[in-house]
């Protein structure tokens, strides 16, 4: 079993434990949103993007929205209450998240539990459908979740998370 798959298998054993129910379709790498969209095509629900930020005082955060959401990254600040933001170099990605780039999901925050130390912000429209859709800790598979089990997912790995609208 190489990491990144036992890494797979530990944090869907934590969604166990939790009791939160998902489902797991797997592909090939996907990149960008582009490249997902023959993956995804028959996987129902929201398929999102998530955004890994820091802000002029170095707090993290983790920026979770549907895939054609448009976020500027200078309005975006105000939206959130952070200072000027940034995208996370790829080698703190690794650090805080233990993720590559290109496989950034709130799955990740399973690998930060210890010591929370990012807020996460997720669309507000995208929090109220039903079925959300991100990478299993590798871009290789997409796991599809309830809304309600996201959010209980995030408060079971005890980090900050605001419900904004990002429109």
């Amino acid at each position: 079993m190489t990491d990144r798959s036992s890494a797979r298998q530990a944090l869907f054993a934590f969604l166990e434990q939790l009791g939160i129910t998902t489902s797991t379709i797997d592909h090939p790498p996907i990149f960008t949103v582009e490249d997902g969209a023959e993956h995804w095509a028959d996987i129902p629900g929201v398929h999102c993007k998530n955004l890994f930020l820091c802000d002029a005082k170095k707090a993290m955060w983790l920026v979770v929205c549907p895939t054609d959401r448009t976020i500027d990254l200078k309005t975006l600040p105000d939206r959130i209450g952070s200072k000027r933001l940034s995208f996370g170099s790829a080698d703190r990605l690794r650090r805080v998240l233990a993720v590559e780039p290109g496989s950034v999901t709130p799955f990740a925050l399973v690998n930060d539990r210890a010591s929370p130390s990012l807020t996460v912000v997720l669309d507000q429209w995208m929090m109220q459908q039903p079925v959300l859709n991100y990478h299993p800790l590798e871009n290789t598979a997409t796991t599809t979740i309830s809304n309600h089990d996201l959010r209980r997912f995030v408060a079971a790995c005890g980090h900050p998370c605001h419900e904004v609208d990002l429109t």
